[in-house]
């Protein structure tokens, strides 16, 4: 298993099409992706309706885990893709 923090700088935090795009890169992965959000609710990140239900706004700070066969290349790949979108 492997994870990361993230601090959301986008300015309006994770809406419809940022959680789109996470969707897409998360399933080009094998590995399970939970997304939560800093009260603690999870999310899988392959399913939009529930990453837009933890109201991720900028400045909260998400942790990312992710667990599967190609969990050493998808979770910083998914790091990068934080960095470069959200």
């Amino acid at each position: 298993m492997k994870s990361f923090k993230y601090t959301i700088t986008d300015p309006v935090g994770i809406h419809a099409r940022p959680a789109g795009n996470l969707v897409a890169e998360v399933k080009k992965y094998a590995s399970s992706v939970t997304i939560t959000n800093p009260a603690g609710k999870s999310a899988a990140g392959g399913k939009l309706i529930q990453l837009m239900g933890l109201g991720i706004r900028q400045g909260d700070e998400v942790t990312v885990t992710v667990e599967g066969a190609d969990e050493d290349t998808a979770a910083p790949a998914l790091e990068n893709f934080f960095k470069s979108n959200l």
